[in-house]
């Protein structure tokens, strides 16, 4: 009766009309807003990042079709006192040069009209902002607004084109406002200085069909140094052939072209947010918060694993800095790793205790180093990772399940002295290290694989529960009522309890409009955990009950109220597009819809799964194991045929098997 009411529920929780749909795909890189009576007034934000810069643009479309942006402009290596996890450099800007501009035409005298009244048509994402409007039937507008690759610079471009049978005659303002910081506000006493500045302003004559190009940009410096010189079309192609080299690596194919298009934009925010900071290339969450630092959750665990995949050097120097940098508190004693490593590499954040830090580095620097496939890199990690292990196996409580004062929400929740998902990911690190182990030739002081076989015991003797009716997991001892991430054990292969864990995490009690509540009856839901969550019914082989889901999923985050990127959280950070979340969407697909899982440097378990409603999928161009390979799956009567090719497109491997059966691929 119980799994009844939860098939009839079901319809009801993945019903795509429980959110408002602002959003279409328009390709496979791009989302166009079209405005109807229907889908405006609306506000929303995202964040944008280039090497030294990062902004959150908010925008709105108000009841008269008028076009809003202000911005939040953060640079991360300018440090502010007290150089902390929050201490980057910024500013508000709330000026719109649209609103500033003038235009005479056939009015008497000199009569000018303001342009601020500019009617939306549409709005485009394409890994930047880009706003198409009209103004009293003289103009057509487009603009776009996006950050620099690589200087600590926004830019904002505009083209107006003459759409009326008559000269017109246009006025573009001169802006240039610069604002000095106070000396003490800086790490060092460095004064900063923040610029906005117009481009191509003057006064221009417009004959019926022409165009004028003009910007704005926003840039800070140390007073000590010079702005940098601009070019709003240099900069404007660096960006575009970032977008480019970033389609052409790790590409997805599905059926459905919402899934598609949400890889491609997870894809760019990932990338986007590493930094270049005194520390080396630190990947950072973002959000307003949180820059020029590491944390062995967000990097170490969730998007390190990724860029090993991806094929984007900056990501996996990126990757492998982070390691190098939490590789320096490893000691003696066993005490434990800093949660985080913040500015720029000068400081720590450990106010949580143990959050099963050293699980999350292990699970993660493992996995990286497998999957990066390079034997020279994979002996530099493996110091990092036995220390890890070992740190674990020195906190294992007398039921032989892993101690910590706290997990990655810190303390937001209750999570007991020992959790799920410090002992699940301590259980996926030993069988990594294990592949890893016999790769390098070492003789590891415990035998990994042994471990975990009695680890995987243990994590169910110790947290397997009946919990609301569920026989799933207990998340610590004493914890009577559903959590969300009861989906870590599926993730790691622990399939014990797996239908009924589905049931939970599907039941009304956990699933929401926004995916998993944090817990059961709680508002408070974290994308990372529903991101694991499907990732994980995925690899275990319910691929037809997890596509709805993920489908209901991704429409929201791509398509609805808030676009175009997983976020980190609600309320709190009031759904900031943390980056790492994005890696944790692409994985899903890896690891859960291909069942890609490291066995060596040059070896991997391949457990493809189709859903019922598709032929075919295929992932193109991974760059891992020492190589370049695309995977294509299509359906072969009721069995599934494989093909996996070199990065010229010769067939390696051919396969014919049962949809869901795991086979192993080796490229030595």
């Amino acid at each position: 009766m119980k799994k009844i009411i939860i098939l009839i529920l079901t319809f009801f929780v993945v019903s795509p009309n429980l959110a408002q749909k602002y959003w279409d795909v328009s390709s496979d890189r791009e989302i166009t807003w079209r405005l109807n009576e229907n889908n405006f007034p609306h506000n929303d934000f995202i964040e944008s990042s280039g090497r030294f810069i990062s902004v959150i643009s908010y925008y709105n479309i108000d009841e008269n079709r008028h076009f809003n942006i202000s911005r939040r402009c953060i640079f991360p290596v300018l440090r502010i006192k007290p150089n902390d996890t929050h201490s980057s450099y910024s500013r508000e800007v709330d000026i719109d040069i649209m609103k500033l501009i003038n235009v005479r035409g056939g009015w008497s005298g000199c009569e000018y009209k303001s342009l601020k009244n500019s009617v939306v048509d549409s709005v485009k994402i394409r890994g930047y902002l880009e706003v198409y409007s009209k103004v009293d039937g003289l103009f057509s507008v487009k603009s776009k607004y996006y950050p620099s690759t690589d200087k600590p610079l926004w830019c904002e471009n505009y083209t107006i084109k003459n759409i009326s049978n008559k000269k017109q005659y246009i006025d573009i303002p001169e802006i240039d406002i610069l604002s000095t910081s106070r000396p003490q506000e800086g790490v060092d006493d460095e004064i900063y200085e923040f610029c906005i500045k117009s481009v191509g302003n003057g006064f221009y004559e417009l004959e019926k069909g022409e165009s004028l190009v003009f910007g704005v940009e926003i840039q800070a410096k140390e007073k000590e140094s010079t702005f940098v010189n601009v070019n709003l079309q240099k900069e404007f192609e660096a960006r575009e052939k970032y977008l480019e080299e970033m389609s052409n690596h790790l590409i997805l194919k599905t059926p459905d072209s919402v899934l598609n298009t949400m890889f491609e934009f997870a894809k760019v925010r990932s990338t986007e947010s590493i930094f270049e900071t005194s520390g080396g290339l630190m990947h950072a969450p973002g959000g307003g918060n949180f820059y020029a630092a590491i944390w062995t959750n967000d990097q170490a665990e969730y998007v390190n694993p990724f860029f090993s995949y991806l094929g984007y050097k900056t990501g996996a120097e990126s990757a492998i800095n982070s390691y190098r940098h939490f590789a320096k508190f490893m000691n003696d004693e066993y005490t434990p790793i800093p949660s985080s490593i913040i500015a720029e590499g000068k400081d720590i954040w450990n106010g949580a205790g143990d959050r099963g830090d050293s699980a999350m580095i292990a699970y993660g620097a493992s996995r990286f180093a497998l999957q990066y496939g390079d034997k020279n890199i994979a002996k530099e990690l493996w110091k990092l990772i036995e220390w890890c292990l070992e740190y674990n196996r020195r906190n294992l409580n007398e039921q032989g399940v892993v101690l910590s004062d706290s997990d990655e929400l810190e303390g937001r929740f209750p999570s007991g002295k020992a959790n799920l998902c410090t002992s699940s990911l301590y259980y996926d690190a030993l069988i990594s290290a294990s592949y890893l182990a016999k790769e390098l030739g070492v003789s590891p002081s415990n035998n990994y694989m042994k471990e975990a076989k009695v680890l995987r015991k243990n994590i169910n003797d110790y947290f397997a529960s009946n919990v609301e009716g569920y026989e799933t997991y207990k998340y610590y001892e004493g914890n009577d009522v559903l959590r969300a991430w009861i989906c870590i054990p599926l993730t790691v292969g622990i399939t014990e309890r797996t239908e009924e864990t589905i049931d939970a995490l599907f039941s009304p009690r956990l699933w929401t409009s926004d995916g998993l509540a944090t817990k059961a009856g709680e508002i408070t839901f974290w994308d990372r955990s529903t991101l694991y969550a499907l990732r994980g019914v995925f690899y275990a082989g319910y691929q037809d009950r997890a596509l709805p889901y993920l489908k209901q999923y991704s429409s929201r985050r791509l398509l609805g109220d808030h676009v175009p990127y997983a976020v980190e959280a609600y309320p709190e950070g009031g759904q900031a597009q943390l980056s790492a979340e994005s890696g944790l969407y692409c994985r899903l697909y890896v690891e859960g819809l291909f069942g890609l899982r490291p066995t060596g440097l040059k070896s991997f378990d391949l457990t493809p799964r189709i859903p019922e409603e598709w032929n075919n999928i295929s992932l193109s161009s991974i760059s891992a194991f020492g190589g370049v390979f695309s995977i294509f799956v299509e359906r072969y009567g009721d069995k599934l045929k494989v093909f996996i090719k070199d990065e010229n497109g010769k067939i390696i491997i051919k396969k014919i098997i049962k949809n869901g059966s795991t086979f192993s691929v080796n490229f030595k």
